[in-house]
């Protein structure tokens, strides 16, 4: 299985990441997710996110996930990007791709990667208020 994993404070650049998809011709489906920060975290209304991560490790769970995904659903590749730092309002903060030879799997890869995610992987996100409070 293909794997590309990207920590990065660099925005993420859905066409660009669209445009290096490689794929077998035995594929039939591609599962992309993109999570946005939304204006409201929890209570209260908020202009960005702020996400910090112990690289090191984050790199290691994802791997570790990978490695579950594989084992578990016949997926040709998995690709992911995390922002780190600064996410304003209606900015992608999380992207992944999951490319699998039929729909039902690459959408449970996705879902599974992503709910584990959330679970295991150390990244943290702080919210930052709207108007500074």
């Amino acid at each position: 299985m293909l794997r590309q994993l990207l920590i990065t404070a660099d925005p993420i650049d859905e066409a660009s990441l669209l445009a290096t998809r490689k794929m077998s011709q035995d594929m039939g489906a591609v599962v992309c997710f993109l999570g946005v920060v939304r204006q409201i975290e929890g209570d209260a209304l908020v202009e960005a996110l702020e996400y910090e991560s112990f690289r090191a490790m984050a790199e290691h769970q994802f791997n570790l996930l990978f490695d579950q995904v594989e084992k578990r659903w016949p997926v040709e590749s998995v690709r992911l990007v995390h922002r780190l730092g600064r996410v304003r309002v209606n900015e992608p903060s999380l992207w992944v791709e999951v490319v699998a030879a039929h729909r039902g799997e690459a959408f449970q890869a996705c879902q599974w990667l992503i709910d584990q995610m959330k679970q295991v992987v150390p990244i943290w996100k702080r919210p930052l208020k709207a108007g500074g409070r």
